[in-house]
């Protein structure tokens, strides 16, 4: 099947991101999950990004860069929120990349190149009212725009992280569907 790097958001590789990747094994992908906090995780995002700027924000996202490394070409890269900034300049950048699903969050294509690469299939999931990925949607728009390989979906509700089983903000239908439509993604590359 499908070897997937899954990034994790600022809040850490909480049990919630732990159990996406599982449920992806369970279909039969090989995922990775590295945790670029060293085992840390966060009851807020604002606590995340305290610890993320601390450590620095270039820093961590090297870490991830790192784990890449170790793992060679042929990769579909992954990430929530805060790990879409690894996920999607991997995607973008490294030769070989497989797709990219980008959740609660979405970078302009100009943040790592002119073009998003011909014959790399991409995911965008975010919901419509949340505030971090408003700010996003426009690039999200963008790239779904600018390619056939690109889709964009947009559930409706305001929570951020969504998708982990391990947090207030988990909406247990739209992660259904969600996992639902990654699951058919990772089939089909």
């Amino acid at each position: 099947m499908t070897e997937v790097l899954l990034y994790h958001h600022i809040q850490g590789l909480t049990d919630g991101v732990r159990s996406f990747a599982d449920s992806l094994r369970q279909a039969g992908h090989t995922v990775h999950t590295p945790d670029l906090f060293d085992g840390r995780t966060f009851g807020s995002i604002e606590e995340g990004f305290g610890f993320a700027r601390e450590l620095g924000l270039d820093t961590i996202r090297e870490r991830g860069v790192a784990a890449a490394d170790e793992l060679g070409p042929g990769l579909v890269y992954a990430g929530f929120s805060f790990g879409v900034t690894i996920a999607q300049r991997l995607a973008q950048t490294r030769p070989g990349a497989r797709g990219a699903l980008l959740m609660d969050s979405c970078l302009p294509v100009s943040e790592f190149g002119e073009t998003w690469p011909e014959g790399v299939p991409v995911q965008i999931h975010g919901k419509e009212g949340d505030d971090f990925f408003d700010e996003d949607l426009p690039a999200a728009r963008e790239l779904a725009g600018s390619t056939a390989a690109a889709e964009l979906f947009v559930y409706p509700g305001d929570q951020h992280l969504f998708a982990d089983s391990s947090l207030d903000a988990y909406d247990p239908e739209a992660a259904a569907l969600l996992m639902e439509r990654v699951r058919a993604f990772l089939a089909a590359v």
